[in-house]
């Protein structure tokens, strides 16, 4: 692979597995250095092998993106060990409380919401200050629920709804410092959170027009927003899915 992000720093949270994982070790193969950022240390251990084995450098930060005085503490280390971000890469999140509104728990309705958008504003504020001195890429994972609505899930409708108009609102507030800020929508993917539900090659549960894929799939668009110029695409959604969102 050709060295497209040679000497650039990138954060990829929710790096431990996953579509995170993947897009480390593409990002590694590329050129830039990683900080993978995660709650599960062993996670993060393993994947930090491949990103090694891949000829990448990479440090790992366990920490809970939920949590500001963590995410505080992760960008300290962060400015210590590199100085700089090029590309921060969003991607923790997952479903939590899947129940109606009626019906769910507000504890967890919270979580849902606080790890799918709080968690992005947090590691993003932190981070920011780091980009702002050579500008660079915000790639934001959404979702295709965050552009639409549906009985049940609300947690994680609102959640990746809220990421899609953090992404929007952010990008119209830095792109003077030559930051650009875009969502990446996957579309259905095979991963330990959908295990049981989704299997590659094959339709999800919810759209026969569907194609499930597999991390290493969500690649090729990940890299083509870390690599566009700075005048690039700022504010956009850009989606894998086969259905209208």
């Amino acid at each position: 692979m050709s060295q497209e992000l040679d000497g650039q720093v990138a954060i990829v949270t929710g790096g431990g597995r996953g579509i995170g994982r993947s897009i480390a070790i593409a990002f590694a193969e590329a050129g830039a250095k990683l900080v993978l950022v995660s709650r599960t240390q062993s996670q993060l251990d393993e994947a930090a092998g491949a990103v090694r084995d891949a000829g990448g450098d990479t440090i790992t930060i366990a920490t809970d993106v939920t949590d500001r005085a963590a995410v505080s503490a992760m960008a300290d280390q962060v400015k210590q060990a590199q100085g700089r971000v090029d590309i921060l890469v969003n991607n923790a999140g997952g479903g939590i409380e899947p129940k109606s509104i009626a019906d769910s728990d507000p504890e967890l309705w919270i979580e849902d919401v606080n790890v799918n958008l709080i968690s992005a504003y947090l590691v993003t504020r932190a981070i920011l200050p780091l980009m702002k001195k050579s500008g660079g890429k915000i790639i934001n994972t959404g979702s295709g629920m965050g552009h639409s609505s549906s009985a049940g899930s609300s947690a994680y409708h609102v959640g990746k709804a809220g990421m899609w108009m953090l992404t929007r609102c952010l990008a119209d507030e830095v792109w003077e410092d030559g930051i650009t800020v875009n969502e990446l929508i996957p579309g259905p993917v095979a991963t330990d959170l959908t295990a049981g539900r989704m299997e590659v090659g094959g339709p999800p549960p919810f759209s026969p027009s569907e194609y499930v894929k597999g991390p290493d799939d969500v690649v090729p668009l990940a890299m083509w927003l870390a690599t566009q110029p700075p005048h690039g695409p700022t504010a956009q959604s850009f989606s894998l899915t086969r259905r209208a969102i």
